[in-house]
């Protein structure tokens, strides 16, 4: 990581807009959103990369996990994670590759394919979700309230854009 800079860009880019432009609150906050993106990916994926996992094959292990049968059909998969189809076959072609999820027919639909994490899967998974939770996901600086209020904040956004009805 670099050096921290002796001020806060974002502070001065906001000011410097209000100045030239005109009210900066958005722009602040999504600039803010953006770079706290890039800081939390990093330390997330500092921590998962000793367990051979990405975030999104991490969070695939995750959603099979809370399965009640430990498997999902691949469709399933996409909806929950929203996630392209490809996307979600890339993933869990890397899974399966490293043994920690297989494939399986459907006991009743032959067009759909089930997956399902193995016993390696919950191990590695197992071990990725201590790395992960120990440094909070990347989340530092905020208190458990603040957090909550965060993540209220930003499904505020989630559901004005569309992302999720209820």
């Amino acid at each position: 990581m670099n050096r921290p800079l002796p001020f806060d860009p974002i502070a001065r880019a906001a000011q410097l807009w209000e100045e030239r432009i005109g009210p900066s609150g958005a722009m602040a906050a999504v600039t803010g959103v953006m770079r706290v993106q890039q800081i939390v990916q990093s330390a997330v994926d500092a921590a998962l990369k000793p367990h051979g996992l990405t975030f999104a094959r991490y969070e695939a292990l995750v959603l099979l996990s809370f399965a009640r049968r430990g498997a999902l059909p691949m469709r399933v998969m996409g909806e929950r994670l929203q996630l392209h189809p490809t996307s979600v076959t890339n993933i869990v072609d890397r899974l399966e590759k490293d043994g920690l999820v297989k494939r399986m027919p459907h006991p009743t639909d032959r067009r759909t394919t089930l997956v399902e994490i193995t016993s390696d899967g919950h191990a590695r998974l197992e071990e990725a979700t201590k790395a992960v939770t120990a440094i909070d996901f990347g989340l530092v600086g905020l208190t458990p309230k603040q957090t909550e209020q965060l993540s209220e904040l930003l499904t505020k956004v989630r559901k004005a854009t569309g992302d999720f009805n209820g």
